[in-house]
């Protein structure tokens, strides 16, 4: 019941696989669930010694259809979900093993993270806390783009402060991987808020709140022309998520 199993989503994750797998080679077990990956990804994986299972791709475009059978394929009671551009710090993984060794351990935990973009550490986007740590037992997630999983029992969240134990995100994309990712991730922006009626008043608002909420409130001043190119395309996310919404409601009439 003490152990942990490491389960990373992947499809042509071959990039900083690598890096990825040498942050968490000291976990009990680390199971790929890969998406029919056509590069090294594999190979990498079994190179550091992996257990493997896979998804059919179809016409997902994000991990997210994948993630809950990839957490029941997980050999242990215990469950830290990675993304495969994700670092896990020796001091997190030291840490979630003291949770697991108390007799009144959460069933789950919020685990901050620390993104960049340009090169740069992003404010705004700290500590963008993810669920990410949990019980096997029980636990769904939903099978749409940017949601968190449900977990049977009491969850608990690491505070910001403690930012020696957040993940570190190397992804560092580019703005036109951004932009790739955008729109795949709005089309099912669609399928998870088709009920919402927007109109334009959400196409003037989402996108300016999103836009002062990433540069002004969380703090994205502090980092410079990354930070405010950063807050333009979270503002630009919301407009073009909106306007296909409405696009869509008015094919569907």
């Amino acid at each position: 019941m003490n152990k942990i199993s490491v389960v990373i989503n992947t499809y042509n994750a071959e990039r900083q696989l690598a890096e990825v797998l040498e942050s968490v080679k000291n976990f009990d077990e680390v199971l790929i669930c890969d998406m029919e990956s056509a590069d090294s990804t594999l190979e990498i994986a079994a190179r550091f010694g992996c257990r493997v299972v896979t998804f059919p791709k179809g016409d997902c475009v994000s991990a997210e259809p994948a993630r809950t059978f990839a957490i029941q394929s997980a050999a242990h009671h215990w469950v830290l979900v990675l993304d495969a551009d994700e670092i896990v710090p020796d001091a997190l993984r030291e840490y979630l093993y003291k949770v697991i060794a108390s007799p009144d351990a959460p069933a789950g935990l919020w685990i901050p993270r620390k993104n960049y973009r340009m090169g740069r550490f992003m404010h705004s986007y700290y500590p963008d806390s993810q669920l990410r740590f949990f019980i096997k037992e029980g636990t769904v997630w939903p099978p749409y783009v940017h949601t968190m999983p449900s977990v049977q029992g009491r969850v608990e969240r690491i505070p910001a402060s403690r930012s020696d134990l957040a993940f570190i995100h190397i992804a560092n994309d580019s703005v036109k991987m951004v932009l790739d990712k955008m729109n795949a991730y709005t089309e099912n922006e669609v399928v998870k808020r088709a009920a919402k009626n927007y109109g334009v008043g959400a196409l003037l608002w989402r996108p300016f709140f999103r836009f002062f909420r990433s540069y002004i409130l969380k703090g994205g001043i502090r980092d410079g022309v990354p930070g405010f190119i950063s807050a333009m395309l979270d503002g630009f996310y919301q407009f073009v998520a909106v306007a296909k919404i409405i696009e869509h409601r008015r094919k569907t009439k």
